[in-house]
């Protein structure tokens, strides 16, 4: 790591007024720091680089990164405030215990005590009840190295089915998608190559709130002349600056797609030679789209006719365009269907591999592209192998030294591992950089399930709400405690830095899980004394997967400011742009460009289906869910910084002034959201940007500000991704404001 001695003014004292949010933290302007460390965000999947300033071993400040290349300095409002967390009150410094005698509340336990005791449930747990009643439950915020390690501590050391990540509620509806059409989960494009093309289509993302510099991409392409269509059920802030917004009502994406694709051959607007050359599947997928009439894509969709046809002619008719999608279309039980929709258009329109012209999902969370592909998935090996692949087995086995039939077979997703808990099942749990109890729909159901379990030990270093049902805790490391690598949503391997040590009894995390595995006495393949031994045999494991890594270094990737892989040596470039004639790709082998043995792309038939809730007399309006700007997944960091509170300190409902003059709501009145597993009130955000027959809240917030309260737990069949993004509600206006409201909580 190289770091870069500065001799300049602090640039915080924008956030003199906060210092109430921040205690502890070194906000004096004009101290010059020891060293500045480039690294990068914590948040989102854009991964921006940042240059955070250190002092007597705190992040005390930042400065921008310009020469990194994909946000060149340019950072939005939570990287900017991304280091104010660090010496907040909150952060756990020492285990604990939870102690019965304080009514669910903790006491200090020494670290070591901390993991014998955790060892000694695993082993009791497991010994009682065999090694699948203990479960994993990890995150695509942690490093791939994390990742990595966390993977093989459940199928290695616990040698349990059961782990599964909270990508599950991100990322695996594109992922399946992707592996069904391409034969690879990856995002195929750099985001240089959004800049050349003619049309950007924008599908359930919003780019302005959730990957702000993204925005910056996109209205670059706008300057260089492309149009912009935008498709959502709210005019969100990119919306608001497209040449074409298609509000589409929710979870209706898919009969979009399908009626674009009906206009494109009705019009001929099609490469037949890549067709082709380059595809499968064509055929029946063309029979399918026939009766996907304009009449009937606007009467499923809510879209005008009009719009549906303007957005088909500028999308079939142009030289190069870009596609992106995010949880808008994958947020589904049909979210699968939704995403090969989308790929069905950019295969028929040809342009994919080539500059100018991509189509990408955009990741949600800091490591979300990373954190699916090594290993911490229920059904995954390192390198994007399959765990019932009999060969995948073999091949990992042997570079971690068992024998295949040692490990076990897939487990099941993050949602069915509650189920398993009520049904007695699994009767441990261990967690690490995942809030279930605030991300899962029903969570009524999780907090019940978590009240369940004989023995709970989390990971973290905030408690956040699902770590007070634990009954032990440790702390675990920031972002900036540890180095490591990170996979961006280009798909772009970039290094995490170190800037400061662990605080207090703090441990990196990749410390404590081989602390647990010794006490177990299961240390073998769990003694790395650093992450750069954990990523060489990471690259060893990953080496001839889809997803090889085994020519990535740390030096290599300070030295190129990021790799993309697939790289599979030491002397190769990385491969930016995935597809492209002649690049470098281990299953086909030449055959052609795409991820399946003869090198072609498969269309697949994306049947439509409603949401698993529709609307009824009972229950006659639409829920949707989504992120604002300043906060960030379960809120758990960004709710415990000053200025991000500031900006939006409580979730609202947002409701157009036609229902709400229906139901005789105005702005801020107290409102009542009713479904069928739970309630909440909040005030009323009257706005024009929503479908009249919608609402939206975000989900940030815990307890009783938490949106799944009333969120359905309806699955798609193939990710097993939950319906965010449909369930059926009705409003009412409350009798007064909630009994939280004056009361203290823990945090905002």
């Amino acid at each position: 790591m190289t770091t870069i001695p500065v001799k300049t003014v602090d640039i915080i004292e924008q956030f003199g007024p906060h210092l109430a949010h921040t205690r502890g933290l070194r906000l004096d302007t004009g101290v010059e720091p020891d060293k500045v460390v480039p690294t990068h965000c914590c948040f989102c999947g854009q991964q921006c680089g940042i240059l955070l300033k250190v002092k007597e071993n705190q992040v005390i400040g930042f400065e921008p990164w310009y020469d990194f290349p994909f946000n060149q300095g340019k950072l939005c409002p939570k990287g900017v405030k991304r280091y104010l967390q660090g010496a907040h009150p909150d952060r756990l410094l020492h285990a604990y215990e939870r102690d019965p005698s304080a009514q669910g509340g903790f006491k200090p336990l020494p670290y070591d005590q901390a993991i014998a005791r955790a060892a000694a449930e695993i082993e009791r747990i497991q010994t009682q009840y065999g090694p699948a009643a203990f479960a994993l439950l990890s995150g695509a915020s942690l490093t791939t190295e994390k990742t990595y390690l966390m993977g093989k501590f459940a199928r290695m050391c616990l040698k349990t089915p059961h782990i599964d990540y909270n990508g599950r509620l991100c990322m695996v509806s594109a992922a399946a998608g992707n592996k069904k059409a391409f034969g690879i989960d990856r995002g195929g494009a750099p985001w240089t190559d959004i800049l050349q093309a003619e049309v950007v289509w924008i599908s359930g993302a919003n780019v302005a709130e959730c990957a702000p510099i993204t925005t910056d991409y996109v209205w670059q392409a706008r300057e260089n002349g492309a149009k912009i269509i935008v498709v959502d059920p709210r005019i969100t802030p990119i919306g608001r600056t497209c040449d074409l917004f298609l509000p589409v009502k929710p979870g209706r994406d898919v009969a979009l797609f399908n009626g674009i694709l009906h206009l494109m051959i009705e019009n001929d607007w099609l490469d037949h030679a890549f067709i082709e050359q380059h595809t499968s599947g064509f055929e029946a997928v063309a029979d399918h789209v026939k009766e996907w009439t304009p009449q009937r894509t606007a009467e499923i969709t809510g879209i005008a006719e009009k719009g549906i046809r303007q957005a088909a002619e500028w999308w079939g008719t142009a030289k190069t365009s870009f596609l992106m999608h995010a949880r808008g279309i994958e947020h589904h039980s049909h979210g699968v269907q939704n995403v090969l929709g989308a790929i069905n258009i950019v295969l028929a329109s040809g342009r994919i591999g080539r500059p100018g012209c991509g189509y990408s999902t955009i990741t949600g969370q800091g490591n979300g592209q990373g954190g699916r592909e090594h290993g911490q998935k229920a059904d995954q090996l390192p390198g994007g192998r399959d765990l019932g692949n009999p060969e995948h087995r073999a091949y990992v086995a042997g570079v971690w030294g068992i024998q295949p039939e040692e490990l076990p077979q897939p487990g099941v997703d993050a949602y069915e591992l509650f189920r398993k808990i009520d049904s007695g099942e699994i009767k441990g749990l261990l967690s690490i950089c995942f809030n279930p109890l605030v991300s899962l729909p029903d969570n009524a159901f999780i907090q019940r399930m978590l009240e369940k379990l004989e023995f709970y030990v989390a990971i973290d270093f905030f408690l956040n709400e699902t770590a007070r049902y634990a009954d032990i805790v440790l702390p675990g490391s920031l972002h900036e405690e540890d180095e490591g690598i990170v996979t961006t949503a280009e798909g772009r391997v970039i290094k995490i830095n170190q800037a400061v040590d662990c605080p207090g009894e703090a441990r990196q995390d990749w410390r404590i899980i081989q602390d647990i595995a010794q006490a177990l006495g299961r240390e073998r393949g769990f003694t790395f004394s650093s992450p750069v031994e954990i990523l060489d045999e990471l690259r060893l494991a990953s080496k001839g997967g889809v997803a090889d890594y085994y020519g990535i270094t740390y030096e290599k990737l300070e030295r190129e400011n990021g790799i993309f892989w697939p790289c599979p040596s030491l002397e190769h470039p990385g491969t930016p742009r995935l597809f492209e004639p002649g690049s470098w790709n281990p299953v086909a082998r030449g055959q052609g460009p795409f991820y399946f043995p003869d090198g072609k792309a498969r269309f697949n038939v994306a049947v439509y289906s409603p949401p698993a809730e529709e609307v009824d007399a009972e229950y006659p309006i639409i829920l949707t869910t989504g992120r604002v700007v300043s906060q960030f997944l379960s809120g758990s960091q960004t709710r415990r910084i000053g200025p991000l509170v500031d900006q939006y300190p409580e979730p609202r409902i947002e409701i157009h002034p036609l229902l709400a003059e229906k139901l005789g709501l105005a702005e801020g009145d107290w409102t009542t959201v009713e479904s069928r597993r739970g309630r909440c009130t909040l005030r009323a955000q009257v706005v024009k940007t929503i479908r009249p027959d919608t609402i939206f809240i975000p989900y940030h917030w815990a307890g009783p500000r938490s949106a799944n309260q009333l969120t359905i737990a309806a699955q798609d069949p193939i990710s097993k991704i939950p319906e965010y993004k449909v369930c059926a509600v009705r409003l009412k206006i409350a009798a007064g404001p909630p009994e939280y409201v004056g009361e203290l909580e823990p945090y905002q």
